[in-house]
């Protein structure tokens, strides 16, 4: 493989992890939705713990604030204008029958969201980790490895 696409996939995967860490706090939780002062202080907190586990420097951590902004609208494309998404999905199997009509237009809609918004995401991601020195690099390729194998990563203690 070239060590173009190598760079370019290991930084899209670097990113997914901070994704992952973003959406996974800022997502639906069962007392509802967080505020956006909760997603904020979350984002911060998770934006502190990348820059400080892989020691980013200010040009760096500008980049990964601008990665972060780049996600959560992503996230709030993907999510779109639905008040209660949970209920949107509900619905679907509300009925006797699969709605299978209503399932393939919320498909649709979903996947035009993150396709809209991919190559301002993977452009976002690629500056990110091009901006990475190689010993940086290797760090989220490690913290990549132990999460696959063993559920860790960015927002383990320690």
């Amino acid at each position: 493989m070239k060590p173009w696409i190598k760079k370019t996939l290991a930084g899209v995967f670097g990113a997914t992890i901070v994704l992952g860490g973003l959406t996974a706090c800022a997502g639906g939780h069962r007392h509802g939705e967080m505020g956006p002062e909760k997603i904020a202080e979350i984002r911060g907190k998770v934006v502190n713990r990348v820059s400080s586990k892989l020691d980013l420097n200010d040009a760096q951590k500008l980049k990964l604030n601008a990665l972060a902004d780049t996600l959560q609208a992503q996230r709030a494309a993907f999510k779109g204008k639905t008040p209660d998404p949970r209920a949107e999905v509900q619905a679907i199997v509300a009925g006797a029958t699969f709605d299978r009509a209503r399932a393939q237009a919320l498909m649709e809609e979903k996947t035009r969201a993150v396709q809209t918004a991919s190559p301002e995401v993977i452009a976002a991601m690629a500056d990110f980790y091009d901006s990475l020195n190689p010993a940086q690099q290797q760090k989220v390729r490690d913290m990549m490895d132990r999460r696959g194998r063993h559920g860790g990563g960015w927002m383990s203690h320690g």
